[in-house]
Order: C-alpha cells, then structure tokens, then sequence
C-alpha cells in the first residue's frame, strides 16, 4: 500500500471510531509496529494531524486543536507514488519554463506539492536530483509585462503595448484584445486581435518594451477561429496557409524527423530508397526556412519554388562568409 493511502486510511479510521488500539492500525495497514510510527509522526509533524495517544485504550484519537494551531487537512487528492513522480516533473518544467516570470505566483503551488511529494517513497530531494530540464533560446522577459498582459486576459481587458519589431528594429504603439498566452519553445508569445490592423497577430512577450491595461471594449475571437487563424500552418508566426512545402530528408536524418510532429495536418513517408518525404502547410516561411537550414545537406526543398529559391539563397550566403 502506498505511504499516501495509508494517511487516508488512518484519517478515515480516527474520524468514524473514538479510538483506535494499535494493533487495529497494523491490521488493516497491513505494516509494521515501526512504520506506523513513522507514519503518525510524519502526520503531527508535517500534516499537523491532532492525533493523541490514549494509554488506556492502547491507542490513538483525535482531539481537537488550540484555535492557533495549524490547520489540518490530508491532500485534496489522492496520488500515487508515480503520479507524485510525474508531479515534481512537472514542478521542475513550470520552474524552467522562466523563474523570474512565475516564481511568486507558483509558490503556494510549489508548498503544497512538496507536501505531497513528501509523502512519497522517495524523498522529494531524491527525484529532484534525478531529473533536470534543460532550456535551449529562451529570451528574458522585461520586468512585469508578463504578469500585466496576463492580467488584462484574464480580467478580459484591452491592453496597450509599445512593441520592438525584430524585422526592422522600431516600436509601434498597439492597443489589443488578448486572447490567449503561448508557450513555444522556451518563449512566450500573446495572440490578440490588433485593434490597428484590424486583425489576429502574435506578439513576442520579450519584444513588449511597455503594457498597461486601458479600458475599451475588448474584442472575442472563439477558439476554433483562432485555432483556424493563428494554427493552420507551421510555425508561431503563421496565419491561413498559403502553401505547402515538399521536403525531403536523407535515410540519416529521417531517424529524427520522422519520430516528430512539424503540424497536425502534415503528409509523409519513406520512398523505397529511405528517403523521408514531409508535406507541410505554411504561411510565413521565417520559421521554416531556419528548421529546413538547420539540417543543412541531410534536407532537399522539392517545392514550391518560392521556398527553395529562398533556401538556396541563404545557403549560398552562408558559404560566402566562408
């Protein structure tokens, strides 16, 4: 029986009898005299279970605490040890995903797990030093404009932004309604409907240079259109598809490529050589074009045109410098 169950099984029998003799504990445990002691005492110091012992009735109750004691109260839910497990992963991913950002916010969440956690077979110091997430191109974010655009979503605000654009290296000055936050490879992005180009965009959150929440009537775009709008083609800066890339991969790099997802409505295959053949919708090649670079000779543009003059383009570039 898992240390957790057992908590609950020792709560249940404290509340429904007035006392409770030990040997009835180890019976319907299943344990040891030493590891229900462990297990009471894990309960009154961590848990802070008002269990007492009765000597005589050669057992335990519960009694009811001082006003300035601590509340007590078990889990809110039940876990396993390997859901425990999978839960300080997930610990470790939300710490990774940016510290500076969502620390404050996720400390109660981070107490309440350790508690659990606690209550495992394994120590929670244990699993942590077994497990590391590693981030790769993450931007840092400007001081509170995360925890602002965050605000007016939720509160269903418009929001003003003065935004850096990467392209040519100048701030416009937007108000949007924002609709969703993305987390995409180790960065963040707000989709919103721009209220000055009268449509869907994704803004970079590191490129918000200011946010402030201003009040307006803020515009709702349903799920599915801004799944339709913002997801039908690859990448995060995608809009409606416009195209679709033909790529072929040699037999070596089909080992990876094959094993991931480029999108949801992606053809591909092996040809009788190995060769791997992906089909993909896109709008905005920007993001595409690096993906197709970074696998430089093991990856051919079969078409369109368009996509393959512009990879041929920057791989002749490329070996200019050198």
């Amino acid at each position: 029986m898992d240390r957790t169950e057992r908590f609950y099984k020792i709560d249940r029998l404290l509340r429904q009898n007035r006392h409770v003799p030990v040997d009835r504990f180890l019976d319907e445990l299943d344990i040891s005299l030493a590891t229900f002691k462990r297990d009471i005492e894990y309960m009154r110091s961590r848990l802070h279970a008002p269990i007492v012992w009765d000597r005589e009735s050669n057992g335990y109750c519960l009694t009811t605490p001082p006003q300035d004691a601590q509340r007590y109260e078990l889990p809110g839910l039940w876990f396993n040890a390997s859901e425990i497990h999978a839960l300080l992963m997930m610990e470790q991913l939300l710490e990774n995903i940016d510290p500076g950002v969502l620390a404050r916010r996720l400390e109660p969440l981070k107490a309440r797990l350790a508690t659990l956690l606690g209550s495992a077979d394994h120590s929670a110091d244990e699993v942590r030093s077994r497990i590391k997430v590693l981030t790769m191109g993450s931007r840092a974010l400007p001081a509170g404009g995360f925890e602002i655009a965050a605000n007016a979503l939720l509160n269903r605000k418009r929001l003003f932004i003065r935004y850096r654009g990467r392209v040519n290296d100048q701030d416009t000055e937007r108000e949007v309604s924002p609709q969703r936050l993305v987390h995409y490879r180790d960065n963040w992005y707000l989709d919103a409907w721009c209220h000055m180009r009268k449509g869907l965009r994704s803004f970079a959150m590191d490129c918000v240079r200011d946010a402030e929440v201003r009040a307006g009537e803020v515009i709702d775009v349903a799920a599915a259109d801004l799944d339709s709008a913002l997801g039908s083609s690859y990448g995060i800066f995608s809009g409606r598809a416009v195209a679709w890339a033909k790529l072929r991969f040699s037999p070596v790099a089909a080992r990876w490529v094959a094993a991931e997802s480029w999108h949801p409505d992606q053809n591909a295959g092996y040809d009788p050589n190995g060769f791997y053949t992906l089909e993909l919708p896109y709008s905005d090649d920007r993001e595409l074009l690096r993906d197709i670079l970074k696998y430089g000779p093991e990856v051919e543009v079969l078409g369109p045109e368009p996509l393959r003059a512009k990879v041929k383009e920057a791989i002749a570039r490329a070996a200019g410098l050198y």
